[in-house]
């Protein structure tokens, strides 16, 4: 399994903000492109399809395909539609919780 994300911010000089992903602490770019930040934090599965269990992650990068859904707050959103801000709690549409939180 790979480690290192092909994918990398562009602008290194961003205040980074904690967010929770899936019970995982991650530092992410404020105001960053959500599904961007967590692709380049290595993060490409986003969510599993309800019939099949196929990992599904972001394909159009622009809210057209859906493959990118999180929950945040109880609401099913499109990642890809969404900036980066402090303490987001995010999770998979198979785990609404979004786990326990690491400290």
């Amino acid at each position: 399994m790979k480690t290192v994300s092909e994918f990398h911010s562009l602008n290194a000089s961003t205040a980074l903000v904690s967010v929770w992903y899936r019970g995982r602490r991650l530092d992410l770019p404020e105001g960053a492109n959500l599904a961007a930040a967590l692709l380049a934090v290595g993060i490409t599965s986003f969510r599993e399809t309800p019939v099949s269990g196929a990992p599904r992650g972001p394909y159009c990068m622009m809210g057209a395909c859906f493959d990118c859904l999180v929950t945040i707050e109880g609401v099913t959103r499109q990642a890809c539609m969404l900036e980066v801000s402090a303490g987001l709690r995010i999770s998979s549409l198979a785990d609404p919780q979004g786990g326990q939180d690491a400290l």
